[in-house]
């Protein structure tokens, strides 16, 4: 697997020092596991702030759980879920959070070629996964926060690039884009919005409200 699009350094950071939302963590959680770049920079952002912490007087501060490598993190929904719901296919942040993995999703049609599959997530956000068949287009929008799409399948193109699978479109508020899904296999992705998508079609915007997009 060739990733070339990664989390940006803030992300980062914000998911080595457990800062992240709860959807955007699960996301990040995923890329991080199947890429060997940023797995080795959160590894090196955790030991930075470890010795940091080692630095800081012990008096007055609370004995702290030990904590939960970045890469088990995940919803604590889907934590509880976890541990309930019989083996799983792997030991994945991803597997943890579709433990019958992508066969078992049960999608709900969008529009003509698009799918969605909303994941239960604690806190603000969402989370889901779309599936886009090869040539269609997911209608233009922007953020009013930071989004996290990882390709699960596939690939996809917009005006920041071409995505295929282990990339994460790592995107803030000042991007609207329109994603193309390439010829070929269906577009499978993880995807985690600080804040509802804002569509400029009327369509998208009507079905919106329905599929917690």
């Amino acid at each position: 697997m060739s990733i070339t699009h990664h989390l940006d350094d803030a992300t980062l950071m914000s998911f080595a020092a457990g800062a992240l939302p709860s959807a955007l963590s699960a996301v990040a959680a995923a890329h991080v596991a199947m890429c060997t770049r940023c797995r080795g920079e959160v590894a090196a952002l955790e030991r930075v702030g470890a010795a940091l912490l080692t630095q800081l007087p012990a008096v007055g501060m609370e004995r702290a759980e030990p904590e939960t490598p970045s890469d088990q993190r995940l919803p604590p929904s889907q934590q509880r879920r976890d541990r309930s719901a019989g083996p799983m296919p792997s030991a994945t942040p991803l597997a943890r959070l579709l433990p019958g993995g992508l066969a078992a999703v049960r999608w709900r049609r969008l529009g003509f070629g698009i799918w969605h599959h909303r994941l239960p997530v604690a806190g603000s956000g969402t989370l889901g996964l779309l599936k886009v068949a090869p040539g269609r287009i997911v209608p233009e929008h922007g953020h009013g926060g930071a989004e996290l799409t990882l390709v699960l399948g596939g690939s996809f193109h917009d005006t920041t690039g071409r995505y295929r699978t282990g990339d994460v479109a790592d995107l803030d508020e000042t991007v609207e884009h329109e994603p193309v899904a390439d010829l070929g296999l269906d577009c499978v992705c993880l995807v985690a919005s600080e804040t509802p998508a804002r569509f400029r079609g009327l369509f998208a915007r009507l079905v919106q409200p329905w599929h917690g997009l």
